[in-house]
């Protein structure tokens, strides 16, 4: 019999931090609508823990996989990339991070867990395929791809309790804009919310898919803005979340094998520039749009024009990307770093099978940014064009590094499932 065990840590921020997420908000969080947490749940020797930041740098990754009591390399630490909560990432996305709350949310992931697996008892597992929610949008292409998928495990202990429900979808936490100042987990909030009130005492933990061209339907650029939306209120997250999790929970239930696996490599990606212009012709040009610019842009021009003043000059080097694949019990759980778009999410499950539930998620063991698939690089774009800079990276992900990523996926996944080495 497997064993298994779940855990929450809480990890809100006090009011008065910088909020990460959109480049037109620039006031701090004045308060919390719903307690951000860091939730794991650990299976055999393995473990996923998922935190309700915007993203985790890789050295902050490998120290909680280094520190916690199971084998590094059969952690994947994941962050829910809500944009409603503190900057988490050193150096990235514009904005100066607190260093105590750094240390803060590296040691709440490394507590959840720990106390999971000391948690751990004899559990089985199942797994259904919810139907699609219907909420995910291609953001870039009207009615181009999304990945529906809908994959939800339950966890029981030996006496029939739920231990833990877990369950993933491919929608950019971002039904929150810009104006929004208080700390919230978006609507994965109320996903978890609903499924646990559906099996009390249980916790649930929801993993993001590869959203980086999906949300609920409104253009990257819209959030540069201060406005109010009613379809961007926390009124619209709930029902949202609640419309996914009860899709979720009419999975028709599937047991899985006792075994349990763990499997990562490591891909070197590379840079491609976009701009073809000088940096110092860059910042000059954006710095001059800005002092007419209305608040939303100017804070985007800001950002910008410091980018290319400090970070455009510079040469990128290649990025170590880990991919890891961990196998439940026959169900993979795919996990990529930084925003992935549906096609690769999509050639990952053709390739394990669309009819198999399968975990495919983007923001694990580390947030660098949008990896676009080759063929979005002509449309440009946000994604491709632009949140490069943001992220404070000197240039766009080279066409070809999501096409390396799933191909690497892939290959461990069918290395996981003919059964070489358990946890």
């Amino acid at each position: 019999m497997i064993r298994a065990g779940v855990a929450i840590v809480d990890i809100t921020p006090p009011p008065g931090l910088a909020m990460s997420g959109f480049a037109a908000r620039t006031l701090p969080a004045r308060g919390a609508h719903d307690a951000l947490t860091a939730r794991a749940v650990v299976v055999g020797d393995t473990a996923v823990v998922v935190a309700d930041v915007i993203g985790i740098d890789a050295a902050t990754s490998a120290r909680i996989r280094q520190r916690c009591v199971l084998p590094a390399e059969n952690v994947v630490v994941a962050a829910l990339h809500n944009h409603g909560g503190p900057v988490s990432m050193g150096g990235r996305l514009s904005i100066a991070a607190d260093p105590a709350y750094l240390e803060r949310l590296e040691d709440g992931c490394i507590a959840a867990i720990d106390k999971a697996a000391t948690a751990r008892r004899p559990a089985t597992i199942t797994v259904g395929q919810g139907s699609d929610p219907g909420i995910a949008r291609n953001r870039r292409h009207p009615g181009g791809p999304v990945d529906t998928s809908l994959p939800h495990l339950r966890i029981r202990a030996a006496d029939g309790s739920m231990i833990a429900v877990v369950t993933a979808y491919a929608c950019h936490p971002v039904v929150l804009a810009a104006d929004n100042l208080l700390w919230t987990a978006d609507y994965p909030h109320f996903v978890r919310q609903a499924l646990e009130e559906a099996h009390p005492g249980a916790v649930a933990l929801f993993m993001t898919g590869c959203v980086g061209d999906a949300n609920t339907g409104h253009s990257a650029h819209a959030s540069i803005s201060l406005a109010e939306n009613p379809d961007r209120s926390f009124a619209a997250a709930e029902r949202i979340g609640r419309k996914i999790a009860e899709a979720a929970l009419a999975a028709v239930e599937q047991p899985v094998s006792n075994a349990v696996s763990a499997r990562n490599d490591t891909v070197s990606l590379t840079f491609e520039r976009r701009e073809t212009e000088p940096p110092e012709t860059l910042e000059k040009r954006w710095r001059d749009e800005a002092l007419n610019a209305e608040p939303a842009r100017k804070s985007l021009l800001g950002y910008w024009a410091d980018w290319a003043r400090d970070i455009a000059p510079t040469q990128p080097e290649p990025l170590a990307a880990r991919v890891t694949v961990l196998d439940w019990g026959g169900v993979p759980i795919v996990a990529l770093p930084g925003e992935i778009f549906a096609e690769t999410a999509l050639s990952i499950r053709a390739a394990l099978g669309l009819d198999k539930p399968a975990f495919v998620i983007g923001f694990a063991d580390d947030n660098p940014g949008y990896i676009p698939p080759a063929g979005e690089f002509r449309f440009g774009g946000y994604e491709v064009d632009e949140a490069h800079r943001y992220y404070g990276l000197a240039a766009t992900f080279a066409p070809g590094s999501a096409e390396t990523l799933a191909a690497c996926a892939i290959r461990l996944a069918n290395e996981t499932s003919s059964g070489s080495g358990a946890a």
